[in-house]
């Protein structure tokens, strides 16, 4: 029985001696490793996580990571096509897809920046450079482009009224990347993506960006509102052509209903001087000298005169 302690407790040195020595060492699953004999890469690189066996003392264990990584730019005074100086920042993200080649080029993470500030400052140059202002600073044609709503139909913009762009800042960031991921690889990494961070403009750059903005606005808001302007003249030309008409169209019907109405009257005149002449002339004759004779009317007549023959007789 004490020999067989004595034979475990001798294992149980020997496993914590080859720990202690470093021949043993554990990969996560975030990490990737480059064995190295005296600072030179012995094989190829280790990425399957686990326990992992190695030479102590002699080999050491090089740990890099499989995730994405971050880089930060410094601001870049670039200037464009048009000879507008602006202050580029810029991010990207990064991560490490040949360790073994990463470590022969570069060594570690510092290095693969310095070489990221070269790779990505370089492109971003390069592309700013070959393009004008507006292609950075804006990304889409929206002013131009949005389908105006009802209340505005047919209200267009003219492509005068704004300086038309034909890539925008995402399709920069497109063109920055696939220049920055031809060079990357050679140093075992790959560049995932790249970012404008943040524009920035010289004083001079940033007023007349400014007073173009509101240029630019300013002539949008005039088309619009000559659109508008035509469009309230057509709907006020509509609707008085309309109302013309419906007036047109009550007077007429209006003068229908009085000749009918006259005509109506005219017939039962007729029919009533038929029945009784002298009764009809009679009361004809008393209605008008109510409506013509009053207390403050004088009227200077001869006494032969036919306008009081019923005042003279009652025959």
């Amino acid at each position: 029985m004490k020999k067989l302690i004595n034979i475990i407790s001798a294992v149980l040195i020997v496993v914590v001696v080859f720990f202690v020595s470093g021949a043993a060492y554990i990969i996560n699953e975030t990490q990737q490793v480059v064995i190295t004999q005296f600072g030179m890469p012995v094989g190829e690189a280790i990425k399957d996580a686990g326990l992992h066996f190695k030479l102590p003392f002699i080999h050491s264990a090089n740990y890099f990571e499989k995730r994405l990584l971050e880089w930060d730019g410094d601001p870049n005074q670039i200037p464009t096509r048009d000879k507008k100086y602006i202050w580029v920042d810029t991010t990207a993200r990064w991560k490490i897809v040949d360790p073994l080649k990463f470590f022969q080029s570069v060594g570690n993470e510092w290095g693969a920046h310095a070489r990221l500030d070269d790779i990505i400052n370089s492109a971003t140059r390069d592309v700013i450079t070959g393009n004008a202002l507006v292609e950075v600073i804006r990304d889409t044609n929206r002013i131009l482009d949005t389908e105006p709503d009802d209340d505005l139909a047919g209200v267009t913009i003219s492509e005068e009224a704004l300086e038309r762009i034909f890539s925008g800042r995402e399709a920069l960031e497109a063109n920055i990347l696939e220049r920055a991921a031809v060079i990357a690889p050679q140093y075992g990494i790959v560049v995932v993506d790249v970012r404008v961070k943040r524009l920035n403009y010289v004083d001079e750059v940033r007023r007349r960006v400014y007073d173009r903005m509101i240029s630019e606005r300013k002539r949008a808001a005039e088309m619009y509102r000559s659109e508008g302007r035509g469009r309230s003249a057509d709907i006020q030309g509509q609707m008085e052509k309309e109302l013309e008409a419906i007036t047109s169209g009550a007077y007429r019907a209006a003068q229908e209903i009085f000749g009918e109405a006259d005509a109506e009257a005219v017939e039962i005149y007729a029919e009533a001087y038929g029945r009784d002449a002298d009764f009809y002339s009679f009361m004809k004759t008393l209605e008008t000298y109510g409506n013509t004779v009053d207390g403050s009317t004088t009227v200077i007549l001869t006494t032969d005169a036919d306008y009081y023959r019923y005042l003279k007789k009652s025959e």
